[in-house]
């Protein structure tokens, strides 16, 4: 990995933007514009031929502890190297950042001026910080467009309208095609074994009294981690239809919500869990996804939040500990009281957000450019998403690859299919349509001997997708955000496991102390900064 050793003047954009090329959409579904490095346009220096002297681009990547798996060095990463890098004279580097604590990782590498090209995030508050914390270049986005035409015609008109913050252009995106593949699993042979039926779980209340009859029968718990990082535990709780300028104030990925009657109903259902045995006692130890996972390949829960693929291993290491085990989709009204609706946070009509590190040079930003236009390349698109035809996949009449669940040799793809270094330019793989789009989907998602699974999961999110709605999005650094979003993270841990934990004849009056505690250290300060920029309108 390259060693930054100086700051690079800030690159400041003096050009009118010229016109959209094109709307957005999926880097592997279309034609491509042109080819990477395209003839420059008066005022770029031309990289076509390769760049002048070696250029070191360091590419963060999530490491998320696949077993057998070097995120930094493998048969994709060297490939890109030999495609891409010795193409344009680039030394590609991977640089890796745990997925469960990538904050810390790239603030770490940010205070030692070891930190990537690419500074990202998968939201927009975090992604802020960074802004707020002067570590992004202002970019000049006719030059995204003149060294990554492709990339270009796909994100541009999506780039322009989010990545610009306090009239400078910040970010540039990934595009997020409208899907998700993460879901709850639970054990359906737990369900019925109680003598219920999925379809029984049609609200909060019928599915405590299945986690009853689980205790009752010693089957086990439900599932259970901590709350961490990302604070969205309470969009169950919610009355409906929403208040627009409530939902902007009080939803925030980066700051728990701890003080409305939201998170009350979602306390107090933790609390009379935890006090009746019905889930799982140590669930505040669970603090990162092989934790969770382990209890529920032991047979100790019953419930897993997890990414449905094709290559995942959690369907075949349970059944090898519970052979007799089936598995079914959780309900989207299973987790809501009755009266409610089961409303969950949309996307934002973008994937990853990218800013440029402010210690990368001219050539090394040119050189991302490049990268996620040659990325954005259909054929190149397609082989990281996919691997080797013949080898990983075969393609079928439609055109669509179709893997090969028992290969294992060198071009094997990770567990999540590669999507952590094709995520950069798109959330989801894309075809020319939406129906191959939607059945290429199914297959990269269905578990072998699981892919009803997919289809009850398609099922659900259509039919709860009027009660998903996006954060809003804040055009302004809010400064209080960031000064007191570390402090009270840690706060609201302690507090709401206080809480949550409690004996029930104690949950009223621990929660009224630990609120105002949470509103003194820096929330209300947040709160009323936060209401300053809804009344002028700074917020989409």
């Amino acid at each position: 990995m390259s060693r930054k050793k100086r700051k690079a003047s800030l690159f400041v954009t003096g050009l009118a933007l010229a016109g959209l090329l094109a709307g957005c959409g999926g880097g592997g579904g279309k034609e491509a514009a042109s080819s990477p490095a395209a003839t420059p346009a008066e005022g770029f220096a031309d990289y076509s031929g390769g760049f002048p002297e070696k250029v070191s681009l360091d590419i963060p990547v999530y490491e998320r502890a696949f077993e057998g798996w070097n995120v930094t060095d493998n048969f994709y990463t060297r490939w890109i190297q030999k495609e891409f890098g010795d193409k344009y004279n680039v030394s590609v580097n991977f640089v890796p950042i745990t997925r469960s604590s990538e904050v810390t990782d790239f603030e770490q590498l940010l205070a030692s001026h070891k930190a990537p090209d690419v500074i990202f995030h998968y939201d927009m508050p975090q992604a802020l910080a960074y802004y707020g914390e002067e570590v992004l270049q202002e970019l000049n986005y006719e030059e995204v467009k003149n060294y990554a035409p492709t990339y270009w015609a796909n994100m541009g008109e999506t780039i322009e309208q989010y990545g610009i913050i306090d009239e400078k252009n910040t970010f540039v995106f990934a595009s997020r095609p409208n899907a998700d593949n993460f879901t709850s699993i639970i054990r359906k042979d737990w369900v019925e074994e109680v003598g219920m039926k999925m379809e029984d779980l049609t609200s909060l209340e019928k599915y405590n009294d299945m986690l009853k009859k689980w205790k009752e029968a010693g089957l086990g718990t439900t599932g259970g981690s901590l709350i961490q990082n990302s604070f969205n535990y309470n969009y169950a709780f919610r009355d409906w239809p929403f208040d627009e300028k409530y939902r902007a104030l009080y939803s925030d990925l980066s700051v728990a919500d701890f003080t409305t009657v939201d998170t009350e109903r979602y306390l107090r259902n933790l609390n009379y869990q935890y006090n009746n045995g019905l889930i799982d006692r140590e669930f505040y130890l669970r603090d990162d996804d092989s934790k969770i996972k382990a209890e529920f390949v032991a047979g100790k829960t019953g419930t897993y939040g997890t990414y449905l693929t094709n290559n995942t291993d959690v369907f075949e290491a349970t059944l090898k500990n519970n052979p007799d085990a089936e598995f079914a989709i959780v309900p989207p009204h299973a987790g809501v009281p009755e009266g409610l609706e089961p409303q969950g946070r949309a996307y934002w009509p973008f994937g990853m957000i990218m800013g440029i590190n402010y210690e990368s040079t001219d050539m090394e930003r040119a050189a991302v450019w490049m990268y996620l236009d040659w990325m954005s390349q259909p054929e190149n698109l397609f082989f990281l998403q996919n691997g080797v035809e013949g080898e990983n996949y075969k393609l079928d009449a439609e055109g669509i690859a179709v893997r090969d669940a028992d290969f294992k040799g060198e071009s094997v793809l990770a567990q999540n299919n590669n999507k952590d270094y094709w995520a950069l330019v798109t959330e989801t793989a894309q075809y020319p349509d939406p129906e191959t789009t939607l059945a290429a989907n199914k297959r990269s998602w269905s578990p072998p001997g699981h892919e009803y699974l997919v289809e009850d999961l398609v099922k659900y999110y259509d039919e709860v997708a009027e009660f998903r709605t996006p954060d809003a999005l804040y055009t302004v650094v809010l400064e209080n955000v960031n000064d007191y979003k570390a402090d009270l993270n840690v706060l609201f841990q302690e507090l709401y496991l206080k809480v949550a934990l409690a004996p029930e004849d104690q949950f009223d009056k621990l929660y009224e102390e630990a609120k105002q505690q949470y509103l003194d250290a820096g929330y209300q300060e947040i709160l009323d900064e936060k209401q300053e920029a809804i009344d002028a309108g700074q917020y989409k």
